[in-house]
């Protein structure tokens, strides 16, 4: 004979009517989920269609060209006519405008223009990254919820119930998985284009503040 604690049955009929109550929600977010990671492909098909390529040769030549420049105007022209990023261009030029503030102030304010480059990107990151580390989460829950009444109802001999929720079980791992995978992808690829674009900002930006020291 089974003893049942006093209370268990109260217990366990909450931790059934929470779960089954997060069905909906959980669905409503993979659904959220997948049409966002259609759109982030399509960002980042976008977003390549646009980039540029910055050599490593490129960025010497740049390097070079403002240590050897001659004057302030000179190197603001070099800076415009640069094949770089429009946007590195202006950190470049608002850093170039700095003369007049002291070797401090003027990294001071180098170390924040960059800071405000990498907040920039991170933001846009931050977005795949909580899908694909959320995604598949939601997918689990999405897979669990409906297993208990489908499992209950095979108990019953209802395998009608047990069909539809084993459906809504594999269609939940599906979307999770694959819009977490889609965008752990747009992530790794943008991490590394922003990676890139830093790096090049960050080099151009000490060849100029020691050129400025000068």
């Amino acid at each position: 004979m089974v003893t049942t604690i006093p209370g268990s049955e109260i217990l366990t009929s909450s931790l059934n009517m929470i779960s089954q109550s997060l069905q909906i929600p959980v669905i409503i977010f993979l659904v959220i989920f997948a049409v966002f990671a259609v759109l982030a492909i399509g960002g980042l098909i976008s977003e390549y269609t646009s980039r540029k390529k910055v050599s490593p040769e490129l960025i010497e030549e740049l390097i070079y060209s403002i240590s050897n420049a001659e004057s302030p105007s000179q190197i603001k022209d070099i800076i415009k006519n640069a094949k770089i990023y429009e946007s590195q261009k202006v950190v470049l030029i608002k850093i170039l405008r700095s003369s007049s503030l002291t070797i401090d102030s003027r990294q001071a304010l180098a170390k924040k223009l960059i800071e405000f480059e990498e907040n920039k990107f991170s933001k846009r990151i931050e977005r795949t990254d909580v899908v694909t580390r959320i995604g598949p989460t939601l997918g689990l829950m999405g897979t669990l919820i409906p297993m208990g009444p489908g499992l209950a109802a095979l108990g019953s001999g209802d395998v009608n119930t047990l069909a539809n929720a084993i459906i809504v079980a594999f269609d939940t791992t599906v979307v999770g998985i694959g819009a977490g995978a889609v965008a752990y992808f747009v992530s790794k690829v943008r991490r590394r284009w922003y990676e890139e674009y830093l790096s090049n900002l960050d080099a151009l930006i000490d060849s100029l503040l020691d050129k400025l020291k000068q």
